[in-house]
């Protein structure tokens, strides 16, 4: 396909890179060529032009003679980008939602009669937490008959002297501002910023770790496509406690704005490798691990199950190894949102998140995740009764 990329900062440079590697015809757009040039690398011959993802106009001119759109810019400016893509007459991809016109509905739905009038696709959110995690909790709920409840929990760490997230200041900002978006009852709801502490155990060598409630866009709309009573994402890690102890000191809120002390540009290849060199950056860290409990209706009796989905994702020792120079969290976004584009469904019209896909693009996806250096493992457990607690696996 002729694949066009607006954004390319840590995860749209590398995104685009392994779609050239797949076979594709590449080119960005990004506000920076200059800085965007330098997440590419000296030696990539991928083009990039100059274009404001806010300027709609801006974007068709440059992605003229695109297939398919991929806006790996900020959430924000999906609605800009999926229209651009019907102007096109291109299919689409992003990586997460804004929803800033419904907390519990993504924006991108908004457009499902129009993509479908086109005979075109917009897959949505997929990226890893959304995205992978959706597959995940998909792929569970089809091995039982019945899912009570669901818990996505992510684990994000720098082992850094100096404070470094492995997000753009932008996502970093609006988590931190947002209240968690939950499903509880039946019903969505939106939590406390930072709230309902819990110890989770991720394998070793993490541990258990404290979580709290994050405003993830996983809830606005799983609930929607797998019946369940219950959805809830949580975050640990330093990053998520760094912006905890912010939250307490009354430092975040929308009204005093983004700081770049507190929430600086993402750093590019060059000066990773430098701080790595410096001894400053020593590590990193991305986990996610997604529990699905619900029932199986057998003849005799019903079995109550858990069904545990755990991603490790390369660190960035293991990154560095591979001659890379990017972060845990960027690098697993990008390999998952190529294996999206990867099994593409041309076949079908309209707006899709990920657990909409058909099975076998489903499947095909999933099967392609260890071949980034991820790994993933699956675990069964049969429960007494539905309520028995994580820690005893």
């Amino acid at each position: 396909m002729r694949i066009f990329v607006l954004g390319a900062g840590a995860t749209g440079s590398l995104l685009a890179q392994l779609l050239e590697r797949q076979g594709h015809t590449v080119w960005c757009g990004d506000r920076d060529p200059g800085r965007a040039r330098r997440f590419l690398g000296k030696r990539s011959t991928i083009a990039v032009t100059e274009v404001n993802a806010r300027n709609l106009r801006g974007i068709v001119k440059t992605a003229k003679g695109c297939q398919l759109v991929v806006n790996a810019s900020a959430s924000v400016f999906n609605e800009i980008v999926l229209r651009a893509a019907l102007r096109l007459r291109a299919h689409y991809v992003d990586l997460s939602s804004h929803l800033t016109r419904h907390p519990f509905k993504a924006e991108q739905f908004r457009y499902g009669k129009k993509f479908e009038e086109k005979n075109r696709v917009a897959l949505i959110n997929t990226g890893v937490a959304p995205g992978l995690t959706n597959l995940l909790v998909k792929r569970a709920a089809e091995l039982l008959d019945e899912v009570q409840s669901v818990h996505i929990r992510l684990y994000e760490s720098s082992e850094s002297d100096d404070p470094i997230s492995q997000w753009s200041p932008e996502v970093s900002f609006d988590e931190a501002i947002s209240h968690p978006r939950v499903y509880r009852d039946g019903k969505f709801q939106l939590g406390k910023r930072f709230s309902e502490i819990e110890k989770f155990r991720f394998p070793d060598p993490i541990g258990t770790i404290r979580v709290v409630l994050a405003a993830q866009d996983e809830v606005a709309t799983l609930p929607r496509f797998i019946p369940v009573r219950e959805l809830d994402v949580k975050i640990g890690g330093n990053e998520i406690d760094r912006l905890r102890r912010w939250h307490k000191l009354g430092r975040l809120s929308k009204s005093r704005g983004m700081l770049r002390r507190q929430f600086p540009q993402t750093h590019s290849p060059r000066m990773i490798a430098k701080l790595i060199r410096q001894g400053i950056l020593q590590n990193a860290r991305f986990a996610a691990a997604v529990l699905v409990r619900g029932v199986r209706h057998n003849r005799k009796d019903d079995q109550y199950l858990l069904i545990r989905s755990d991603c490790m994702f390369p660190t960035l020792y293991q990154i560095r190894q591979q001659g890379r120079f990017t972060t845990p969290v960027a690098y697993a976004t990008a390999h998952v949102a190529a294996l999206f584009i990867k099994f593409f469904p041309r076949e079908l019209a309209g707006v899709f998140a990920p657990e909409m896909l058909p099975a076998e693009t489903r499947r095909a996806i999933l099967a392609g995740i260890r071949n980034g250096g991820i790994r993933m493992t699956h675990k069964e457990t049969v429960l007494k009764n539905i309520s028995e607690d994580d820690e005893e696996f």
